[in-house]
């Protein structure tokens, strides 16, 4: 079983659909008790870092997160998932985040000359894979997935890259270490490729 966590900060559904589409059980959970209980979590996020970490530090969901993924249980964050797992976000000030890696979720700035690319970026971009992430397993070189999003994780180790994309510049589009796999764009919005990804998560 893999159990969604609403912290009322993600389209839930879209995500259980994709994880039912490809054959594996997936329940939506609220509570630090059911986390607890949970084999597999995944922390989906659309919104802002600082209303997200302020919602899972009031309703004391954080601690059973840093609980989850210190006991070794497969956890995947989607989107603002990921960027939470950082130290800090600079999105309208300095706020800090789980603090389950060190690192920074920043501002693209490449909206300003001579670039003068839109932000948020949003759409249809490719993967350069880093490293055998399970999360990326079967996937070929360049395969297309789907983004929405203005802020991007800068991890402390470089290593922590699965796979980065270029917007500008390249950025950081998944992560992966030990038990931990996290993506910056939408699986569940990202059709074939997406399916695919969620699978792999289901199998981890």
């Amino acid at each position: 079983m893999i159990s969604i966590l609403d912290y009322g900060m993600a389209n839930l559904r879209s995500v259980q659909k994709g994880f039912e589409q490809v054959g594996a059980r997936a329940e939506i959970i609220s509570r630090p008790e059911e986390i607890e209980r949970a084999d597999k979590l995944v922390l989906p996020g659309v919104g802002a870092f600082q209303d997200a970490v302020a919602t899972l530090r009031e309703r004391h969901l954080d601690q059973a997160i840093r609980a989850h993924i210190g006991g070794g249980k497969p956890f995947m964050g989607i989107c603002l998932g990921l960027q939470v797992l950082l130290d800090v976000g600079y999105e309208d000030g300095e706020h800090r985040g789980l603090g389950i890696f060190p690192g920074a979720c920043v501002r693209f700035d490449v909206d300003q000359p001579p670039l003068s690319l839109k932000v948020p970026h949003m759409g249809w971009n490719q993967l350069n894979i880093q490293t055998p992430s399970p999360l990326l397993r079967g996937l070929p070189e360049g395969c297309g997935v789907y983004f929405v999003h203005g802020y991007y994780v800068v991890p402390q180790d470089p290593t922590l890259a699965a796979s980065t994309t270029d917007y500008g510049r390249p950025f950081v589009s998944s992560i992966w270490k030990d038990n931990v796999v996290a993506t910056q764009f939408h699986p569940e919005k990202s059709q074939k490729v997406g399916l695919q990804i969620l699978a792999n998560f289901a199998e981890m």
